[in-house]
């Protein structure tokens, strides 16, 4: 018999990760807040930092629909950014995050 529980993780959609670096010229251009308000307009979780040689690294949990479309956005970027590569790794886990955060 199939309870009411197991009926709503049936429907559930399936989070996954991706843990994505972004390269081209993207710090000092506002990427890392635009990656936050592409993710929270979408409901993905996630974070985002500047790394070395000038990329951006962001780890972003959500339905892969909804991250795949959170993707397209990244390749174009803000305004001042100017994107040349977006290398993705997906993981078949629900990461524990909650929001979206920066981190410094």
């Amino acid at each position: 018999m199939e309870t009411k529980r197991n009926k709503n993780k049936r429907f559930r959609k399936k989070i996954m990760f991706a843990h994505v670096i972004i390269s081209g010229f993207v710090q000092g251009v506002g990427y890392r807040q635009f990656v936050k308000k592409t993710a929270r307009n979408l409901n993905i979780n996630g974070w985002a930092r500047n790394i070395d040689h000038g990329r951006v690294e962001a780890g972003l949990a959500g339905p892969k629909e909804k991250i795949e479309e959170a993707l397209k956005m990244l390749k174009k970027g803000p305004f001042l950014a100017e994107v040349k590569d977006v290398q993705i790794e997906w993981e078949d886990k629900e990461p524990d995050l909650n929001g979206f955060e920066i981190i410094v």
